[in-house]
């Protein structure tokens, strides 16, 4: 049961692969009246056989948010706080994702992890081994997300919370 003062939030995660994104969206999908919205989850489940390039990731990652959108917004306006793990790597993810708080009239979280290089490769050698993550991403491929990746701005009106590697 929520608190009688606890207002809806979306939370909204911001950093390299392997920065430690995930690994928050689960600590905070634990809350009472949080539900995780899962990227990764959603495109293995609905196009893994269609996705070998940055292109197709594009593509399907598009699908889905045209589809999560609304549902996100539905699930914010019956009072639930949305832990939504997608990509907010670029200004546009992030204006996507600032739409749907504005949409469902709630507040937002963005939390921007700012993790060295070196130490998400590190993580992501880690990670491939485990195999428990949906998608193996080796370094030459995060090499080429990263290449993409644009840090929040001050002009972007973000609610901020600011993560390093000990986070």
């Amino acid at each position: 049961m929520l608190p009688p003062d606890a207002a809806p939030t979306l939370h909204l995660f911001c950093g390299k692969p392997a920065s430690g994104k995930s690994t928050l969206a689960d600590g905070f999908a634990e809350r009472p009246g949080s539900i995780l919205l899962r990227e990764d989850a959603w495109l293995s489940g609905l196009f893994g056989d269609q996705m070998s390039t940055l292109a197709d990731f594009v593509r399907c990652s598009s699908l889905l948010r045209k589809t999560i959108a609304p549902h996100a917004v539905t699930l914010l306006q019956s009072g639930l706080s949305v832990v939504l793990d997608f990509h907010a790597n670029t200004k546009e993810s992030r204006q996507w994702m600032l739409t749907i708080a504005e949409t469902a009239q709630c507040a937002h979280q963005l939390h921007f992890f700012d993790v060295s290089d070196e130490v998400c490769k590190a993580r992501l050698r880690q990670r491939n081994l485990s195999g428990k993550h949906e998608f193996s991403v080796s370094e030459a491929e995060f090499d080429r997300i990263a290449s993409h990746f644009q840090p929040p701005a001050e002009d972007e009106l973000l609610n901020l919370k600011i993560h390093s590697a000990g986070h």
